[in-house]
């Protein structure tokens, strides 16, 4: 949680979280096969981390696979896996030059081996880099966040023997310490591409105050003008969290 209410001043959004939508229609548009179009999507990742670094952006998270897309087909979901491994630990010597640390949210479990095994080797190669954060949201999603922490906290509260005034005592900062988002700063600005209207599970808990952004643009076309639209925008919005217009106004001019 933010640590005082001074920080809805900031024009640089701390952490930027992307859903990467349009791969598939990116590929259609060409005339190749719906991989041609992750594959150009996966290039454009790096662009983006290192455009986010220049405007001084913390923390980029991206929405790379999420629950509900093992239901697409297998052919296609086998080609990501592979894609993941095969590329990612390419990225250790660049990430390392540029200082940026790779995260990662959701159950890494379900992946396949070769695709854990990347992650760890890049996630450990990169552990020491402080400049800018690049969270892969892999197996994520929003809902199964909150259950999971829903179980955790029950779990730790059964084990404690707490009481019933406790538990009602029980804050958002308290409950949030139960969700497995170490290291990660609540979501700023969410951003999706592709020209759909809707977060899709994506960051429910953290993105509660994220300013929404959403753009026409296919991901593999994002472009540094269009990061820096989308910037520019979230920097000319008034950001109250739950203040009036004059109280925020207030402190600016402090």
């Amino acid at each position: 949680m933010r640590s005082s209410v001074s920080e809805a001043s900031v024009r640089t959004p701390q952490h930027v979280a992307i859903i990467m939508d349009g791969n598939g229609r990116w590929a259609k548009q060409q005339g190749k096969v719906r991989m041609e179009g992750h594959r150009q999507g996966s290039s454009r990742v790096r662009d983006v981390v290192e455009w986010a670094l220049d405007a001084g952006v913390k923390q980029v998270s991206l929405y790379a696979f999420s629950t509900e897309n093992w239901k697409r087909p297998k052919l296609e979901v086998t080609a990501l896996m592979t894609l993941l491994a095969t590329l990612l630990p390419l990225e250790i010597s660049r990430m390392n030059e540029k200082g940026a640390r790779l995260l990662t949210l959701g159950d890494l479990s379900k992946l396949p081996w070769l695709a854990r095994k990347a992650i760890q080797k890049t996630k450990h190669g990169t552990a020491q880099n402080k400049k800018i954060d690049l969270i892969l949201c892999l197996n994520y999603g929003g809902q199964q966040e909150i259950v999971d922490g829903v179980q955790d906290f029950c779990r730790a509260w059964h084990a404690q023997g707490c009481s019933e005034d406790q538990l009602n005592m029980l804050s958002v900062d308290q409950f949030a310490s139960y969700l497995p988002r170490k290291d990660v700063l609540p979501v700023d600005l969410l951003i999706r591409t592709g020209g759909e209207r809707r977060i899709s599970n994506f960051h429910l808990w953290d993105a509660a105050y994220a300013e929404l952004y959403f753009t026409d643009c296919l991901w593999p076309d994002f472009s540094r003008e269009d990061l820096q639209l989308a910037l520019d925008d979230f920097a000319g919005r008034e950001r109250r969290f739950g203040q009036t217009s004059e109280q925020v106004q207030g402190m600016e001019s402090e």
